[in-house]
């Protein structure tokens, strides 16, 4: 078997407890990207747990820039969300000081696909809490994207939510759309959605954006990208080349 060459690095900062990135990043990642990760301590998915898994982000991202990685990444939706309008943009801060390179969080580039789709109405499903998903909602409503329904299917501990079927996703999009809604986001990086990203778009004739889709997306924008990926819906499909609105 030939080498493959392996021209862009991307460091990834994951829960601990996440058992779906790193297959969902490795199916869907370039073959030119390699992925290299480091591990934040969160079990249960509640208000003191993504506030706390950020104690150890400094140390951690300090070990990705050891691999000479060319962007960081947390692609976690509650932990950069959890205190409100900005929070994301002090996090991107603190990583590239600990680390010295370019950073970007699920909750950022979730943001600039909202910017590029045109997004200002939009349905949020999630595995996790009513309670996490009303702090998601107000961060994303901070930031000037309207929340028309929620859909939250209460579980807790996040090995739990890594072993919940790809079909509770399809099923938590079609219940949460609304007509009034311009896309469909299911948040939450260690809930499995890549697989029916395709299927729930052509359902419901609109966008569906993911966690970990909105994170691929920016992570290899950071790292200029810029050739479509096929498969995986319409941001990834479509969008590498657009500008966030302005």
């Amino acid at each position: 078997m030939s080498h493959i060459p392996r021209t862009r690095r991307l460091g990834l900062l994951l829960p601990s407890s996440n058992s779906t990135q790193e297959p969902e990043f490795t199916e869907v990642l370039p073959r030119s990207v390699s992925l290299h990760t480091t591990r934040l301590t969160l079990t249960n998915i509640d208000a003191d747990s993504t506030e706390r898994i950020v104690e150890e982000m400094d140390k951690e991202s300090r070990k990705l820039a050891d691999a000479d990685v060319g962007a960081i990444l947390l692609a976690a939706t509650a932990p950069t969300s959890r205190k409100g309008l900005g929070y994301d943009r002090e996090l991107i801060r603190r990583i590239t000081a600990a680390s010295g390179k370019p950073a970007t969080t699920a909750s950022t580039a979730m943001l600039e696909a909202y910017a590029v789709l045109g997004i200002s109405r939009v349905a949020l499903a999630a595995p996790w809490s009513e309670d996490v998903n009303k702090t998601v909602a107000a961060f994303i409503e901070a930031n000037g994207v309207a929340v028309t329904s929620q859909v939250a299917m209460g579980v807790v501990r996040n090995n739990d939510v890594g072993r919940l079927d790809p079909e509770t996703a399809y099923e938590s999009g079609l219940a949460v759309d609304r007509p009034e809604a311009q896309a469909i986001f299911l948040a939450c990086g260690n809930w499995w959605t890549m697989s029916i990203v395709e299927r729930l778009e052509r359902a419901l004739g609109k966008p569906v954006l993911t966690t970990n889709m909105v994170s691929i997306w920016g992570a290899l924008r950071m790292l200029g990208h810029r050739e479509p990926i096929a498969g995986y819906g319409a941001l990834l499909r479509e969008h590498f080349h657009t500008q966030e609105a302005q």
